[in-house]
């Protein structure tokens, strides 16, 4: 990025001196790297290798934006706003240090090793936010980007701290937080430098948030003062690091959420994101995966996914946003690699419609093959099977003393695909469609192949919601376990990678799964009030298995995949 940064003013140096032609220039040559790394990611390489070229395409497609925005609106001299607005990364050989800078905000880089970790597409949107954050820290004051569920707010806050290598610290609050809890947060966050981002932040109390401004406050002032020590709340005197940041996310209008208090809105900057750049997103997620037709591609799959929202009847399940694409173009770019020789416009329309069908009713079906064969005409490409698998289920089912009918064999089918590509599944449908029985069949079959699968089958309901996850006794302050928070930290500690699922049989309500949505994303974390944080591994996996979706919002809806099972066909009565 430093080089990107000095190649880009050494142009505008060119262009002062007469050389009209040298951003083009340079934009040609990004054009000719940005094809090498394309056709580097359709062979066969290490995940992460594939991982780290895939980072370099998302940023180097952004740079070539950025190089040509800057052409066409005829941009002339470092000093313009639409170049002053981008995060640009410098070398100081006179500190000996890297340095971010953006508008007027000068951050010094953290040179936290973050991982090889995926970056996220950078939007206009994403620069107006970076922007907008970027100033606030300057400013010291926090930030609090809004808006509805799957714009991207937690995961733009989370880029942003990867840019400037910074540890990003999620936290997904709920109404058990309480002062004490919320300042040893701020304690550790002021004392190694990292940003906090809290997560649905008006799930938090009224009475604690009240508190929660004073403590905040007492940080953001000490920063002022260019302290580096501070007392924290009149009692313990502690070290005062330049680089701490706290964001806020909210959702507004949901169920359970509380009015900020004004004390409180005053020390953050807001930020609002609304409509995500999905065409812009979608095209440079398929250009990373391999795809060389990903602009007209991109369309297709955009408006197949507007036409799928306003034709299709509204189902409280369907989610048609940001995390339902980015799903079915991972799915897009595994099909791409195992068989590059077939048709890009092929694979994608595969893609869309073995990863859309699991969750459309019997109602919808015959609208959305009709839009797949008006965007797609003339494509046939049948399902990507495992006959050997689906001759194991039908095993399993003979052994289980079902039927095994050819729509049962196809749902177990599609459980496991969506396990695969997503680490949380709704298995929705109404009583007696076979719910239990789809996923019972798929553990037995994995048993079966040598994947020995271990379940932990917990009613959500039973219990209330403190119970489910731990609760600190007030009188004694000590931490009291939770069912859940105990049973995936157990499963966590078994050595083996073999799958490991943690079935939540009960219906939803918006009190217990909201606190679950640090887990349901990306961030794979459930953060608990004792500010314990139990990570979901890699080969762990959480099943609901629920009637319908009436009360849960759409920031739960929008986080996990869904296998809807319909008893329409009328299959059920017979299979028993």
């Amino acid at each position: 990025m430093i080089v990107w940064v000095s190649n880009v003013e050494q142009a505008f140096s060119q262009l002062q001196s007469g050389n009209l032609d040298a951003l083009k220039t340079f934009l040609a040559k990004s054009i000719e790297i940005l094809k090498g790394l394309i056709k580097r990611v359709q062979g066969d390489l290490e995940k992460p290798l594939r991982q780290k070229i895939m980072v370099l395409i998302t940023m180097d497609t952004h740079s070539r934006d950025v190089v040509k925005r800057l052409i066409d609106e005829g941009v002339k001299k470092t000093d313009e706003f639409q170049w002053q607005s981008q995060l640009k990364f410098y070398w100081s050989h006179k500190e000996n240090n890297a340095k971010v800078q953006i508008t007027d905000a000068t951050l010094q880089y953290g040179y936290e090793y973050l991982g090889n970790g995926p970056r996220l597409v950078i939007t206009p949107l994403t620069d107006r936010c970076y922007i907008t954050l970027t100033q606030a820290l300057n400013l010291n004051m926090g930030g609090a980007p809004a808006g509805p569920a799957g714009t991207g707010k937690t995961e733009t806050t989370k880029d942003l701290g990867r840019a400037i290598g910074l540890p990003v610290m999620v936290f997904n609050c709920s109404d058990q937080m309480n002062y004490e809890s919320m300042a040893q947060i701020f304690m550790g966050l002021s004392q190694s430098g990292a940003w906090g981002c809290f997560d649905e932040f008006n799930r938090i109390s009224i009475e604690v948030l009240s508190v929660v401004s004073t403590q905040v406050k007492q940080v953001l002032d000490a920063l002022k003062e260019r302290k580096t020590k501070f007392i924290f709340m009149e009692k313990d005197e502690i070290v005062l690091a330049d680089s701490v940041g706290f964001f806020i996310t909210m959702n507004p209008g949901y169920a359970g959420r509380t009015e900020l208090p004004e004390n409180l809105k005053a020390l953050f900057r807001s930020c609002a994101m609304v409509v995500p750049d999905i065409v812009l997103i979608c095209e440079n997620m398929l250009m990373s995966e391999g795809f060389s037709e990903a602009k007209e591609l991109s369309k297709k799959f955009v408006t197949l996914y507007n036409l799928s929202k306003a034709l299709l009847s509204k189902q409280m399940h369907y989610d048609w946003g940001l995390r339902a694409i980015k799903s079915v173009l991972v799915v897009a770019g595994q099909f791409k690699r195992a068989e590059p020789n077939v048709k890009e416009q092929a694979l994608l329309m595969r893609a869309l419609r073995d990863f859309n069908i699991p969750k459309i009713v019997q109602q919808d079906l015959s609208i959305f093959f009709g839009l797949l064969g008006d965007l797609f005409p003339n494509i046939e490409i049948p399902r990507k099977r495992d006959m050997d698998f689906e001759a194991i289920i039908e095993k399993m089912c003979v052994e289980q003393k079902l039927y095994p009918d050819p729509d049962f064999i196809l749902k177990v089918v599609q459980l496991r695909e969506l396990l695969e590509i997503r680490h949380c599944v709704f298995v929705m449908g109404p009583p007696g469609a076979g719910k239990s029985s789809v996923w019972k069949t798929l553990a037995e079959a994995q048993n079966k192949v040598g994947q020995k699968t271990t379940i932990a089958d917990i009613n959500p309901k039973v219990v209330s919601t403190k119970d489910l996850y731990g609760y600190i006794i007030m009188a004694t302050k000590e931490w009291k376990d939770g069912l859940l928070s105990k049973t995936m930290r157990s499963l966590g500690e078994i050595a083996d990678t073999n799958p490991k699922w943690i079935v939540l049989d009960g219906d939803l309500d918006a009190n217990w799964i909201e606190s679950m949505n640090s887990v349901m994303d990306d961030n794979k974390i459930l953060t608990l009030a004792s500010n314990e944080r139990i990570p979901l591994k890699p080969h762990m996996r959480q099943l609901f298995e629920i009637r319908d979706l009436n009360f849960a919002t759409p920031a739960t809806v929008s986080r996990a995949g869904i296998l809807y099972i319909s008893d329409d066909k009328g299959s059920q009565w017979r299979s028993y």
